[in-house]
Order: structure tokens, then sequence, then C-alpha cells
């Protein structure tokens, strides 16, 4: 059998691929719907699509999919609205989400990513091998086990990787993912200066297109939420950003 277009299955990242992964893909505009659905299924995805916004969060509550390829323009309900929805809920908290849109300028990716998004997919999509790629790069970084109580403290700021938590002075503060893995990046490192790549690196994963001054965006908010404790994430100049040594 052969692959898309005369291609051979291996050049597109065919092999090897988690076969039960179910993807939901929210996409009113057919023609890329019914493409990203091959692609998929080909890959040995398990996939269902959705059209308006609306239906995409009746589906994710009913099948609780792995990854959710999301549509930023969307009927009933926006893709960016979706994403709030699906962060603010327990069952979806956690599920990978890779926004897609026509916008590529970086205010636009930055919404994406402030709502919550995991990656930030431009269309028309260029390389549905690189794609798929990214998105085997994302699932292996899901699949590292976390030990329980992993988990580090530091000037009264606590980062839970297995609650996925942020506590300030034993006070919880809401952040989102990039945040999260931004300042759980930083602290358990204090005093290491990070340069923005390497943050883009590690908090936003290597595979996720973005500029490196969207890393400044994500602090700005992360400080916003730390209130008197922004101050533990210090700016480096010419460099980046390092999390405050202890005090002897």
């Amino acid at each position: 059998m052969l692959c898309p277009a005369g291609a051979r299955c291996a050049d597109l990242g065919y092999r090897n691929v988690m076969a039960k992964t179910k993807v939901l893909i929210v996409e009113d505009y057919r023609p890329l719907a019914e493409t990203l659905e091959y692609q998929l299924s080909r890959a040995g995805y398990d996939v269902f699509r959705s059209s308006d916004g609306a239906d995409a969060l009746n589906q994710a509550k009913l099948k609780l999919p792995d990854v959710i390829f999301l549509d930023v323009d969307l009927p009933v309900l926006s893709g960016v609205d979706v994403c709030k929805q699906l962060r603010a809920a327990p069952e979806t908290r956690e599920t990978l989400i890779l926004m897609l849109s026509a916008l590529g300028e970086e205010s636009d990716q930055v919404i994406g990513f402030a709502v919550g998004a995991d990656d930030y997919v431009v269309k028309p999509v260029e390389s549905y091998a690189v794609l798929l790629q990214r998105l085997k790069a994302h699932l292996r970084r899901r699949e590292q086990t976390v030990e329980v109580g992993d988990s580090v403290t530091a000037a009264g700021v606590t980062v839970d990787r297995r609650r996925y938590r942020v506590e300030i002075n034993n006070k919880p503060i809401k952040v989102t993912k990039s945040e999260f893995r931004l300042l759980d990046t930083l602290i358990r490192q204090p005093g290491r200066a990070f340069d923005r790549s390497e943050l883009v690196d590690a908090a936003l994963g290597e595979d996720t297109m973005v500029l490196e001054r969207t890393i400044d965006v994500h602090i700005r908010s992360l400080r916003k939420k730390m209130g008197d404790a922004a101050e533990l994430i210090e700016t480096v100049r010419g460099i980046g950003y390092r999390f405050a040594e202890p005090k002897v």
C-alpha cells in the first residue's frame, strides 16, 4: 500500500508510532481536516473530528483524546475559548493541544500559548512529515515518568511536577503550562543563568516554533502572578533569566 503522493511510509515517520493514541481534529475547513485525518490515521493514530467549538468540547469530554489539533477560527465557539475551557476542566487539563491558525504573527502565537496551547502550527501546513515528527516529540516528552513527590521548594516557592501545581508560601497560584515549565526549569538550578534559546527548548519544547523573545512575554506574565515573589526570577542582562540563589 502506497503512502500519500507515492512517498515511502518511513519518510513520513509512520513507523513505531503509538497506535492507540487518540487524536481529535477540530477544524472547519474540510480539505485540511480530511488531509490531516488521513496523515494521522496512516501514522497509526486513532483519529476523530469536529468542525465547531461547542461540539469539540463535548467530544473532548466524552472521548478524552490524548492530542487535540485545534483551529483558532471556529464557528459557535472560538479555538481560544475552547482551549481555555479545556485547560479549566480537570479531565482535559493535561491534554496535548496544538493550535492551528493561518495567523503566524508573534502576537497571535503568544495568545495561543497564553491560553494553554502546547504548540502553534501555522496554516497551510508545509510539511506533514515535520508535523508528525513534532507531534511524536511532544508525546515522547509526555511519556517521561515523574516520580511521586517530585517537587522542589526554594524561597517559599514550590513546584510540584506530580500534581502540576505551583505554591507560594503554601498558597497555590494558577499558571499556564508554559509558565509552569519555565518556573520548573529555573527553580531546579538556582543561580544558573539560562539564555532564551535554552528556555525555549526546556520550557516550551525544541519543536515549538516561536521566537526567543516570546519567553519575555511568559516571564512577565509569570512574575505578575507571583506577586512579591516575582523578584526571585532575575533578569540577566544580555543573556536571559535565572532563579535567585538562596541567601546564606
